[in-house]
């Protein structure tokens, strides 16, 4: 009797055990909340059966239980699930598993629009979640359960007239910048300081002003909008919002918190600038734009949701700050919080809007999204945010496998209308989106290029993708697969024709026609050694990449040689045959190690498209005899004139003289930015600015501080 009763309980232990196992292995991934002008999408552990739709294995139910009619999508690979044509609604995701046992539940809802957090305990069951989904890469995980159980046009920024502007990537939209000028004045950050020099004379050019700013403020970017000169940076708080005790004694050791804040500054008088106005929220700086006399800005915000069982009165709710009402930072009311759909994330993505016809008095409008924001592109009439989705790998039953290779993209779209931001509707790409220039508005149509996976892997090599949705968010065209093997280093969009660079041994340069949304296809390719990490345009027909020369080096032992860095590379580009892109001319500077801000950061691109002018500061490394690594020589600036007919031509050599017993760049005196006003070309660093005459490029005048 006792053997029969211990069998008896091994049988239910392994059955137990058996069931635990297969519990851990199933698993939906998805989101709770879906907009109804937008298919939900439920990513499976592992797949299910081609059939398992015809047998009724997946099925949606409403409120009263009741199955309804969808349309069914199953990805060739089994593991996904699109849902088509549902109203709003609440409804109960049902998918029986790959084994044949038991049945996953997934409650999710059906919203027209986006919907507002309606309470407290909304907004702390979001963050429960998160907590509880975190391991799991963030995406939202209901585990197998048993039947039974109960559980743009492009800018040219530089049209030669009386003073450069930023180089920004859309005409009329205004990107912060380091320094920016009004053609008399130079308005440029130096440390914890902004300085104002007039240069109106370049010969005797004058300090007209500084603005210093507090220890726990870092300035670091500028916007100018008539009489108003904004100063953008971190803040730094003490975690005192949430506590009883204001007293200094109280912030000892504390840990604190950043607000992106915002100075509004009268400049009519730029003798004596007026601090007229201070606004923050809280979180880091992802991007500013000022367009339509509006300033936009979007922060990204961790709140503190992993103290809610130390703390229950722990504030989930972003902080904002304006000085306008004279009260201490406060959080957002609920009803300017709302969850994005297709992201679970523990952070917001704020956006921040002000009309600038009065900024001193006019209101700041703010809304908080629960979902992260990491790349933004900005046209006139709309904004877009994006956010990584990771996945992982779970076809080990008894641990997750990350694999970095899948990770892709929501883009997530919102309309403007001064002040006014209004979420319109989002989209998941295949694969990783590089940087602004990988995204693009053109005739309402949105346009994107992405890497799926990486070189590295063998497996699942990498590819490229490019995408092109409606304004509704809509796919509407793509083209998939392309470079094999090779990631994406720089892209363009100029009108109907996208440029897009990928590199692993040699440089392809794509030429892709997307001038029919629906059918965009590949017209041409150039293959070159080095690559461009950004490209711009010079007319319809021609681009200039800035990018690295390389060279290929043999491997013993090995089929794939080793690829090296070289010098510094400018190329220009002919695509006016788009079947036959060639490179018409190419400038190699320096050797390895050889460095430019423009490599990563647009904005330091000098430009003067009346002069065909093109320039940017550098710092120069080369091999000497008899060396076996390249050795600083040089920095300074260089601007060349790029044209069609000469190609590249050097024009101004505004490098520093070789000093023997300097083995680094000077940081105070190295150049950040170039700009010119009339007929005066201006480099400006740190500490010094140092004017030119444009046509000579003679030295005229310098003023330190």
């Amino acid at each position: 009797m006792k053997k029969w009763i211990i069998s008896i309980i091994g049988i239910v232990l392994i059955v137990g055990l058996t069931s635990v196992f297969y519990f851990a292995k199933f698993e939906v991934s998805a989101q709770s909340v879906v907009l109804s002008n937008q298919p939900f999408t439920a990513t499976l552990s592992s797949a299910i059966s081609k059939d398992a739709l015809d047998k009724g294995e997946v099925y949606v139910v409403n409120q009263q239980g009741e199955k309804v009619k969808a349309e069914y999508t199953l990805s060739k690979n089994g593991k996904s699930i699109k849902i088509k044509g549902l109203e709003e609604g609440a409804y109960t995701l049902y998918v029986k598993n790959n084994l044949g046992f038991g049945k996953t539940k997934f409650p999710f809802k059906v919203y027209k629009e986006l919907q507002s957090v309606q309470s407290k305990e909304e907004l702390e069951a979001y963050f429960e979640l998160v907590k509880k989904v975190q391991g799991n890469n963030g995406e939202h995980t209901v585990v197998l359960e048993d039947t039974k159980a109960s559980s743009s046009k492009e800018s040219s920024n530089a049209n030669g007239g009386d003073h450069s502007t930023t180089n920004n990537q859309v005409e009329g939209v205004d990107e912060a910048d380091m320094v920016k000028t009004n053609g008399s004045h130079i308005f440029s950050i130096s440390e914890n300081n902004v300085v104002i020099v007039n240069v109106e004379n370049s010969k005797n050019m004058k300090e007209e002003a500084k603005i210093k700013l507090t220890d726990d403020f870092y300035p670091t970017q500028l916007l100018l909008s008539d009489q108003t000169l904004m100063i953008i940076g971190q803040k730094n708080v003490f975690r005192t919002l949430e506590m009883n005790s204001t007293q200094d004694s109280a912030k000892i050791g504390m840990p604190m918190d950043s607000m992106t804040t915002v100075y509004f500054y009268d400049i009519s008088n730029p003798a004596s600038p007026k601090l007229s106005r201070e606004i923050a929220t809280e979180g880091f700086m992802n991007g500013a734009r000022l367009t339509d006399n509006t300033l936009y800005y979007v922060t990204t915000v961790y709140p503190k949701f992993w103290m809610m069982k130390e703390n229950e009165d722990v504030e989930l709710r972003p902080f904002t700050f304006d000085s306008k009402s004279g009260e201490e930072a406060q959080p957002l009311s609920f009803d300017c919080i709302a969850i994005l759909p297709g992201s679970l994330e523990g952070s917001y993505s704020i956006v921040s809007a002000i009309d600038l016809s009065n900024p001193v008095e006019n209101e700041v409008l703010t809304k908080g999204y629960l979902g992260g924001s990491e790349q933004l592109y900005m046209s006139k009439d709309n904004l877009y945010l994006t956010s990584t989705i990771y996945e992982a790998n779970t076809s080990n039953a008894k641990k997750m496998i990350w694999n970095p290779g899948e990770m892709d993209t929501e883009v997530f779209k919102f309309a403007l209308n001064k002040t006014s931001v209004q979420f319109v509707g989002s989209s998941r790409l295949t694969g990783t989106i590089l940087n602004q220039f990988s995204m693009d508005e053109h005739n309402g149509y949105f346009r994107a290029v992405t890497t799926k996976g990486n070189f590295w892997d063998d497996k699942e090599p990498s590819e490229n993708n490019l995408f092109i949705l409606d304004g509704g968010m809509k796919l509407v065209g793509s083209i998939t697969g392309l470079a094999k093997d090779e990631r994406i280093y720089s892209a363009r969009f100029m009108g109907d024709k996208a440029y897009m660079v990928t590199f692993k041994q040699t440089d392809p340069l794509f030429v892709i026609d997307v001038s029919v949304p629906t059918a965009p296809k590949v017209l041409g390719e150039l293959k070159i050694p080095g690559f461009s990490n950004y490209l711009h345009p010079l007319d319809e027909n021609h681009l200039i990449g800035f990018g690295y020369e390389t060279k290929s080096v043999p491997q013993e032992g090995s089929d794939e040689p080793l690829i090296m860095t070289e010098g510094m590379k400018i190329s220009l580009f002919d695509v006016s045959e788009f079947a036959n892109p060639k490179e018409m001319d190419t400038e190699v500077i320096g050797g390895q190690g050889t460095y430019s801000p423009i490599q990563y950061d647009h904005h330091a691109l000098f430009q003067h498209s009346g002069k065909n002018l093109y320039g940017f500061p550098i710092s120069i490394y080369e091999k000497g005899k008899g060396q076996e690594y390249s050795h600083f020589k040089q920095e300074g600036a260089l601007v060349y004139e790029i044209t069609p007919e000469n190609g590249i031509v050097l024009k101004g050599d505004l490098l520093k003289p070789k000093n023997p017993n300097q083995e680094y760049e000077e940081w105070e005196r190295s150049i950040q930015r170039m700009l010119y006003v009339e007929n005066n070309l201006y480099t400006i660093a740190l500490k010094e600015i140092t004017s030119y005459n444009l046509n000579t490029f003679g030295k005229i005048g310098k003023i330190t501080y």
